[in-house]
């Protein structure tokens, strides 16, 4: 049999304990806003790692105050390849401590559901067991450097700067986040978060209406103002998702605030948004305003390298037997970084299913499978690829420095 044959059946021989692993990390509660339960998954994520890979070579982790810490972890080649991969997964999700009491992970035929399956616990799964499939079948393989961060469900406040520097000390990306109806994502947009917050004057809304200067309708223009800037040609939209105002029903309304989330495809129009953003004036001249948050990540562009690196891949799933697609999506993820840092990104190589965020989360356990023989035959081609990969990692090191500047 062909190495890919191989793979496929190496692989589909051990589909009850990809299963078994993915039911333990899935039954391990990790969301972004509980430290102490971050800190007992990562625990369990690690000893999990060594058991079914080994020790890596080196380890380091990033406390992240607040937030979930970043573990980077190295598993070097065994085939003397020069090239450095990086993986990012995070272990973070969206659904709060408790929620394992009212929806327990389960399995249905081939439908795999629990909080966090999809995104994205089940991609961590496929690469472990594709690393494992590339060792035990003597298959050739990049170095690969595991980057697992706890609050990329929130922006990844903390793991930033550690995604970006561990990124640039390889020569390509690979984001194991849920893919996009089976395909890989090759284009993701940027992601800004704003408040428009003003202050009004308060006053009897009866007794002395012409007194106040109503927050609440300065904060409404505003927001037909920002909505307006919407161009879905661009793919550009602005949508005010919270609004907060007012006291009581009978005040002018003394203070309002909208929250924004803003998303771009070009750094052009994320450039005209922040120019709308800079000059938002109010109505009346008692009241006032003020304009917080920021671009919480980059756009992630369909670099040329990109292109090669998905074409790769593409290469690989003809090979199994399955053709493999690729598309451009409205979310962000740690991909972003690392784009626009120069680096050629594979991102969507996780779980083939559906219901990110919602009660509905599943994904397919034959998706694993194959995705996972997928990775593993990926790696097998990146071996020593530099045709697909970037340049030495001290090219791209004024793009670092110049990005945590």
């Amino acid at each position: 049999m062909s190495p890919l044959k191989d793979l496929t059946a190496w692989i589909g021989q051990r589909r009850s304990h990809i299963v078994d692993d993915l039911m333990a990390y899935v039954s391990q509660e990790t969301p972004s806003d509980d430290k102490p339960l971050l800190v007992s998954g990562l625990a369990w994520i690690e000893d999990w790692l060594h058991s079914r890979l080994g020790m890596p070579s080196t380890r380091r982790i990033v406390d992240g105050g607040e937030w979930g810490d970043t573990l980077v972890l190295d598993y070097p080649s065994d085939s003397g390849s020069k090239t450095w991969i990086t993986a990012l997964c995070h272990y973070d999700t969206v659904w709060p401590a408790g929620t394992l009491r009212s929806w327990l992970p389960t399995v249905d035929g081939d439908r795999f559901s629990g909080p966090g399956a999809f995104d994205m616990k089940g991609g961590l799964v496929q690469l472990v067991w594709a690393l494992k499939a590339s060792k035990d079948l003597g298959l050739p393989r990049p170095n690969v450097r595991l980057v697992l961060n706890g609050d990329e469900e929130i922006g990844s406040p903390a793991s930033r700067p550690v995604i970006e520097e561990e990124a640039l000390r390889g020569n390509a990306v690979l984001v194991f986040e849920a893919s996009a109806g089976g395909a890989l994502k090759t284009a993701r947009k940027g992601v800004g978060i704003f408040q428009v917050t003003v202050n009004g004057r308060e006053a009897h809304a009866g007794l002395d209406p012409e007194a106040g200067a109503s927050a609440i309708d300065e904060i409404a223009r505003l927001i037909l103002q920002l909505h307006a800037e919407t161009d879905l040609g661009k793919g550009t939209t602005v949508n005010v998702g919270l609004v907060h105002g007012g006291t009581r029903t009978n005040v002018t309304a003394g203070s309002a605030r909208a929250n924004l989330d803003i998303r771009v495809s070009s750094d052009a129009e994320a450039r005209r948004i922040s120019r709308v953003l800079d000059t938002l004036k109010t109505r009346h001249q008692a009241a006032t305003l003020t304009v917080s948050g920021e671009w919480n990540r980059p756009v992630m562009t369909r670099s040329a390298q990109t292109a090669r690196l998905f074409a790769a891949a593409e290469s690989v799933a003809k090979e199994l037997g399955f053709e493999l697609t690729e598309t451009s999506v409205g979310g962000a993820s740690d991909g972003n970084f690392a784009a626009a840092l120069g680096l050629p990104v594979l991102d969507g190589l996780g779980a083939v299913g559906d219901g990110a965020h919602a009660r509905n989360e599943w994904i397919s356990v034959d998706g694993m499978l194959e995705r996972t023989c997928l990775a593993s035959g990926l790696l097998a081609v990146l071996h020593d690829a530099p045709a697909v990969l970037h340049d030495p990692p001290e090219v791209h090191r004024s793009a670092l420095d110049a990005a945590v500047a």
